[in-house]
């Protein structure tokens, strides 16, 4: 075992240790903390769903307000960050007729399949789990309930979307760390930004060609689990559709000192929501920012004939050259396609040349990018784009053969 390794296990330990005191039942029972479910939102088949969550001991956190200061940004991010840990709470989980208790791990965590008998309806995307605590309770006070949601495509899907976010929807700056953290801890999802045209782009490929598909939309992301609630308020506020939002943890765990690169996370959720549909294509859209092109790539590898396309934003120039064009080589194997562009209406425009949208959509998505961008005007990515105004849209364009 390896040194990293070993001093994981004994920072893991010592951590369980004092949680398994500061979050006893005993404890829980008498003190004040308040104790509540976090259902994430799960997606699945009429025969199965992944359900997951947290079980945490802090009140919620209330939605954000323009008026909002970054000191309470700052603090409600520090509450998000240090949320109470309530380690193997024991759970009940209710799809259909189908009950299901399960045991969160060690930070609270629950994740599991769970069968049902629950039928997929033809218009409905979305469909309730309903939680409850079982263990630890507090004596005299109100059950501890919540209502999930899992997404179960629609037979009118003709095509999943997987997303990456920081970078390909939200603005974040990822690729430098000093304007990332100022984004993130001091920003609130009313100060995030979206780049022009996602949501009215998401939209239409959710709504698919027929104008009603119900394609669903996945979004993979490296954030913590801890920022699921800014992240969906975002995302709502923002009208980008909703879809499960595969984070991860960040805690120490009893193998690995730091949380897993972004590459094995990614390609570990990407490969379960795909073995979930098996006969459904998708489109991948990421960015040149962080590792979205090596996923991909992976991807396009596995599972080439089943990849309708590849959006990757361009925010590198030929920073990254080499892995896109290694992921464009892939996709030429596979005969998909792949767009390597500055903004959203490169894409959106190979999307409607394929048919994958409304034949209205495309003037729609260009006038939302247009209203998006003025609405910008003085940000500092609209300043960036003034300085590379000059420079033409980077368009890879492999055509599938169908």
């Amino acid at each position: 075992m390896r040194a990293h390794q070993l001093l994981a296990r004994l920072i893991s330990e010592v951590d369980q240790r004092i949680d398994r005191v500061r979050y006893s039942p005993d404890r829980l029972t008498r003190g004040r903390k308040r104790v509540r479910i976090d259902p994430y939102l799960g997606f699945g088949t009429s025969d199965r769903v992944w359900v997951s969550g947290r079980v945490v001991a802090q009140g919620p956190i209330r939605p954000a307000e323009d008026t909002d200061s970054r000191w309470r940004n700052l603090l409600h991010m520090y509450r998000r960050m240090r949320s109470g840990k309530i380690p193997r709470a024991r759970l009940r989980a209710t799809l259909g007729r189908v009950a299901t208790e399960l045991t969160a791990d060690d930070e609270g965590y629950y994740a599991t399949w769970l069968a049902h008998d629950e039928p997929s309806y033809e218009h409905a995307l979305w469909h309730d789990v309903e939680l409850e605590l079982l263990a630890p309770l507090r004596r005299g006070h109100d059950p501890v309930r919540a209502t999930g949601k899992v997404l179960i495509p629609p037979h009118s899907a003709s095509f999943g979307v997987i997303s990456d976010i920081d970078d390909t929807v939200i603005q974040t700056d990822a690729t430098s760390l000093v304007r990332m953290a100022r984004t993130v801890l001091l920003g609130n999802a009313r100060t995030r930004l979206p780049f022009a045209g996602v949501a009215a782009f998401y939209r239409a490929l959710q709504r698919g060609a027929t104008g009603d598909a119900g394609n669903p939309l996945f979004y993979v992301s490296s954030s913590p689990w801890n920022l699921f609630d800014l992240l969906v308020e975002f995302f709502e506020l923002e009208g980008i559709p909703l879809g499960p939002l595969l984070l991860r943890d960040w805690g120490v765990s009893r193998d690995e000192l730091f949380p897993k690169r972004h590459g094995p996370h990614k390609l570990e959720a990407i490969e379960r929501i795909m073995a979930t549909y098996p006969r459904l294509p998708f489109v991948l859209v990421g960015d040149s920012g962080q590792e979205d092109p090596e996923v991909y790539s992976d991807v396009v590898h596995r599972h080439g004939d089943r990849i309708l396309a590849v959006y990757i934003r361009n925010l590198t120039g030929l920073v990254r050259a080499s892995a896109v064009h290694a992921l464009s080589r892939e996709v030429v194997s596979a005969g998909s396609s792949l767009v390597l562009a500055d903004d959203t209406l490169a894409a959106a425009r190979h999307a409607a040349e394929h048919g994958w949208l409304a034949p209205t959509a495309l003037a729609v998505i260009g006038e939302a990018c247009r209203e998006d961008e003025s609405g910008e005007a003085g940000s500092p990515v609209a300043e960036e784009g003034r300085q590379r105004e000059d420079t033409p849209t980077m368009v890879i364009a492999v055509q599938r053969q169908d």
